[in-house]
């Protein structure tokens, strides 16, 4: 049941893409960070594009170092043709000897406590990591598509004036806060990327992804959605952050992965987009009442001060300005946060990992 989750979701996102998809026959496409949550989908909508759709099969390159992505039975692409996964770490030049067509820099360090831990490979992987992948793009001759994955983070605290956050909003980050290794390695990320496009003229265009959740997301990886998921399945308290007056949207992963694919084959090159959604802007205390109500068991939340390897500065307020990639792309989220949850939770009820017992503090 819970394969068949990831299975229905990774189809919604291969159709979600209509005509644009034929731009992928018979092309390759290179994917840093292949084993990540967001890269397992990826992936999986190109292998289902291929099966159902393309004339002619595009070739996958996954390429990951595993420092936090990681396999699963789910996402297994294993002996097919059309994929071949390599380890690699992008902070160095990768031993590429055949034509590509579309590079995703999707390599990253995403969760807060991951990127505390490991801040000087997460400046790496999104600084040097882009610097390596656009001069192998360079060396391309027919090269069609660049993807950066920048971050909703790069807006740090916005203003309240400035919030739901548009593309031409500058941002709010400090360059020595707790954060700053995500967030200014992402904000130099999107500087190298259209340098590339103004110089050389290469196609690049870049995404910032708000809160993406579903199926996939590991356990332990401390962020919102799968820390609730846990705690709530195994009817322990759910722990909110401070007050639980800070808000966020969350967009599920079809919607994401489906916009993140029309950014490269659709968006304007040197072009920016926000994926997600603008829809239900929620409170961590409301999310954690509303996962007691979706689990329906004894479960309960409290209030708790940041844990100490939690990175401070977090941002009071997280809501996209879609306006943009609605007019340039027909990007519309279809599935609501309610829905999302219910599908997203299902899939953890299976896994073993969000078991009791599973999850150290």
């Amino acid at each position: 049941m819970e394969g068949q989750i990831v299975w229905e979701d990774i189809a919604t996102i291969g159709r979600g893409l209509g005509e644009e998809a034929h731009k992928l026959s018979g092309k390759t496409v290179l994917i840093s960070g292949g084993s990540g949550f967001l890269g397992k989908y990826l992936i999986g909508a190109l292998c289902y594009l291929n099966d159902t759709t393309l004339q002619k099969p595009c070739r996958i390159i996954s390429v990951d170092n595993f420092i936090t992505g990681s396999p699963h039975a789910h996402f297994s692409y294993k002996g097919r043709d059309d994929v071949l996964e390599v380890w690699g770490d992008v902070s160095q030049p990768l031993p590429v000897r055949e034509d590509v067509n579309y590079i995703i820099h999707a390599a990253g360090l995403a969760s807060p406590v991951y990127y505390k831990k490991y801040p000087l490979e997460t400046i790496e992987s999104a600084v040097s990591g882009i610097k390596n992948l656009l001069e192998l793009g360079r060396k391309q001759k027919n090269l069609e598509g660049f993807l950066f994955f920048s971050s909703s983070e790069i807006y740090g605290d916005p203003d309240e004036s400035a919030v739901p956050t548009p593309e031409t909003y500058h941002g709010y980050v400090s360059s020595v806060g707790p954060r700053a290794c995500y967030d200014e390695s992402k904000r130099l990320g999107e500087t190298i990327a259209t340098i590339y496009f103004e110089q050389f003229g290469m196609p690049t265009t870049i995404v910032r992804p708000f809160n993406v959740f579903g199926p996939g997301m590991g356990h332990a990886d401390r962020r919102v959605l799968p820390m609730f998921a846990y705690k709530a399945l195994n009817k322990q308290p759910i722990p909110v952050h401070g007050d639980g007056h800070q808000t966020r949207t969350f967009c599920y992963i079809t919607d994401a992965a489906t916009g993140f694919l029309k950014v490269m084959l659709r968006g304007k090159p040197g072009g920016v987009y926000n994926i997600g959604s603008e829809e239900n802007e929620i409170s961590m205390k409301n999310l954690a009442e509303l996962f007691i109500k979706l689990e329906g068991n004894s479960a309960t939340y409290q209030l708790i001060p940041y844990p100490s390897n939690y990175p401070g500065g977090e941002p009071q307020r997280r809501c996209p300005d879609i306006r943009k990639a609605r007019a340039d792309l027909a990007f519309v989220p279809q599935v609501n946060l309610e829905n999302g949850l219910k599908r997203f939770i299902e899939w953890c009820r299976g896994e073993p990992n969000y078991k009791d017992g599973a999850l150290h503090d």
